[in-house]
């Protein structure tokens, strides 16, 4: 097979007319031509970092719609299955991925449970840790989000780290805010990484530590703005990665479209190509193609640089997308699961006063995964404390899906739903059921839509219910990805336009409400909790 274009070589730093010849799924020679079709090729892009199992697809439906985008790899953390089911729900995106000639490199995830703070639904100690880290398929020990496990030099977080750097594994990391003395000594224990820098100077503090920032940009974090500008100083430092991302935003672009607003931004084209290519296969010695000779050829087909959309992509010399279509077919799956709990009731959801009803509420924000902690006062009926819609403050439930258990109720901001409620069994990082509503009859409406279809997300009002279920952990599916987009996209805009909610990504945005590790106030089953704090706090104040 010859592929002929303008060959863009970002080992040289060049741009030339030429032909890729492939043979048995390598490059066997690259040969510069007198003129060739105006058509840029590339070696394929990889996504940094990513959870799969936020697409709600498993890893062969998430191949089928990245290829079309350029993506040929990703290095991948299993860490939400692996609080669902623990090691195997790792192997079982291992065997998913071999379904497919997408290359996904995974990591063993560090933190499962995420804290001691949740109900999850398995555990992995450093045993576990170190039989992942010696597969062959586990690349990098995922990122270490105890940092303060890492500050206090907990023995079991050091024993993690020190099994990962004996096997000679990267360790990736995750520090949000995490800078001073606090940072020197969180990267100094080995991690090199982090996709969890939300501010320009924070990311420079890291990058002269000698740190690989990763840019995020997902469907509800979203640091691309906020960082792209350290691109041109630390070239060799800066990588792409989506970290969670929806199906309906993976319909429409991935890693190609960081690329696109990159070089917008001014930035320089081979620097913008290395971060989404070079970097991450070097740092974690992923066996991807780099368009030299002797390499898998992992190349992608560019007609425009300035959109970056992508025209063909091929893997080991397969073409697995070709102009807005993928070529690649869906593949049968088998759907684990782990829900054990029962059908709740509206007075689950009752929330008993105390003295007046000053509460602490949790202030979401649009875009981040950071949240803040304000009071407001909310007004009583029949002894019980009421969502106050007019001020946008409405009750956030985590219900346990591991076992029967009571609901941990508290109060919410800025999710704007004037009625109806919605729920999600996506709620990182134990993946207990989620939910935001307007009234206690919405509440329980919506939770018990995700039990009765032992995962997924849904979102009620008077008229009815809207549910994508999510068989597979109760936080993916395994049909067909085109489809779960377009189901997804209908509940998000109901969710929008008829709930009126006023979030850009309302499901994505309730997922990380009850992610402990990032500050300050979040939520698990088990209380309202302050990250900043790293403990339990009181809901009334």
């Amino acid at each position: 097979m010859i592929i002929q274009g303008q060959i863009i070589d970002i080992h040289l730093r060049r741009i030339f007319p030429g032909e890729v010849q492939v043979s048995q799924g390598r490059i066997k020679s690259i040969r510069p031509l007198a003129s060739a079709p105006q058509r840029y090729i590339l070696p394929g892009l990889v996504d940094a970092h990513v959870h799969i199992e936020s697409s709600m697809l498993v890893p062969s439906e998430f191949a089928r719609l990245a290829v079309v985008h350029g993506t040929v790899a990703t290095v991948s953390d299993p860490h939400e299955i692996a609080n669902v089911l623990g090691i195997a729900g790792v192997e079982y995106m291992i065997q998913n991925g071999r379904l497919t000639p997408f290359k996904f490199y995974f990591g063993a995830p560090s933190c499962v449970p995420a804290t001691g703070f949740e109900t999850a639904g398995a555990s992995i100690d450093a045993s576990g840790v170190k039989t992942l880290l010696n597969m062959p398929e586990i690349k990098y020990l995922a990122e270490m989000m105890n940092y303060p496990g890492v500050l206090m030099a907990d023995e079991e977080v050091m024993a993690k780290i020190n099994i990962a750097q004996q096997l000679g594994k990267p360790i990736d990391g995750h520090a949000p805010g995490v800078i001073g003395m606090d940072a020197q000594r969180y990267f100094g224990v080995g991690i090199s990484t982090d996709h969890e820098c939300f501010t320009y100077e924070e990311a420079l503090e890291k990058l002269k530590l000698g740190v690989k920032v990763i840019i995020r940009e997902g469907s509800a974090a979203k640091n691309f703005n906020a960082l792209i500008e350290l691109l041109p100083q630390y070239p060799k430092q800066i990588m792409f990665c989506s970290d969670d991302k929806h199906p309906d935003d993976l319909i429409h672009g991935h890693i190609n479209q960081l690329i696109a607003r990159a070089l917008m931004n001014g930035c320089d084209l081979y620097d913008t190509i290395r971060a989404a290519t070079l970097n991450p296969v070097l740092h974690y010695q992923l066996e991807v193609g780099l368009l030299r000779e002797g390499d898998p050829a992992d190349l992608i087909v560019v007609e425009d640089l300035s959109t970056f959309e992508v025209v063909e992509t091929y893997i080991n010399g397969q073409m697995v997308a070709r102009r807005g279509q993928t070529m690649l077919g869906s593949a049968k799956a088998e759907m684990p699961n782990h829900f054990n709990t029962e059908l709740k009731t509206p007075e689950d959801f009752v929330v008993k006063a105390q003295t007046g009803a000053a509460v602490r509420v949790i202030e979401a924000l649009n875009g981040e995964i950071v949240t803040r902690s304000t009071t407001v006062k909310l007004s009583i009926s029949k002894g019980c404390v009421c969502s106050d819609p007019a001020q946008d403050v409405l009750k956030i439930a985590v219900v346990n899906r591991y076992k029967n258990a009571a609901p941990a109720i508290a109060f919410i901001k800025n999710f704007g739903l004037k009625e109806g409620a919605i729920a999600s069994c996506v709620g990182h990082d134990s993946h207990n059921i989620i939910a935001v509503g307007v009234d206690d009859a919405s509440l329980c409406a919506a939770v018990n839509a995700i039990i009765r279809n032992r995962g997924g997300i849904s979102a009620v009002n008077a008229a009815g219910e809207k549910v994508l279920p999510l068989p597979v952990a109760g936080i993916m599916t395994n049909a067909d990805g085109y489809q779960t987009a377009k189901l997804y996209s209908e509940i998000d805009h109901f969710v929008k336009n008829t709930l009126g909610s006023t979030l850009s990504a309302p499901f994505m945005t309730l997922s990380f409400m009850a992610l402990l590790v990032i500050p300050d106030l979040k939520i698990s089953d088990l209380g309202l909790f302050s990250g900043k704090e790293f403990a339990f706090v009181e809901l009334f104040i």
